[in-house]
């Protein structure tokens, strides 16, 4: 059976990911979805946001886990996520802000085929590495 991965990262942003890891060590991401910075992935030093029982773990990107809130998953379960990073101040929180780039989402939806692949994988809240 083919593997399909949920959540994927340019290069560029991997790029920026491997400096802030130099700079604050490991990172995780979490996606919240809503308005305001929670359309947009954060990213944080992992210890510093507590990832809860209602976040899904989805995949890792950079060697970084990224995680989603349980709500938003439902929203997005049929999408296929690419991390990418584009000029401009990201949120108050997450820690690419004063770098004058921000981390952004570029989604697709699934194929069918894919679809078919990840429907019948078992995601479970709080699911952690």
């Amino acid at each position: 059976m083919m593997s399909v991965e949920r959540v994927a990262i340019t290069g560029a942003a991997a790029e920026l990911v491997g400096e802030l890891a130099a700079e604050h060590g490991p990172l995780l991401f979490h996606q919240s979805g809503g308005c305001c910075d929670g359309s947009s992935p954060m990213c944080y030093p992992r210890g510093e946001f507590l990832v809860g029982d209602a976040d899904v773990l989805l995949g890792w990107v950079a060697g970084q886990p990224f995680y989603m809130s349980a709500a938003q998953f439902e929203y997005w379960r049929h999408t296929h996520l690419t991390v990418d990073v584009v000029p401009g101040r990201g949120g108050g929180f997450s820690v690419e802000a004063p770098t004058g780039r921000r981390f952004l989402i570029r989604s697709r939806v699934f194929s069918d085929e894919e679809a078919r692949v990840v429907e019948a994988e078992v995601v479970l809240p709080g699911l952690r590495h």
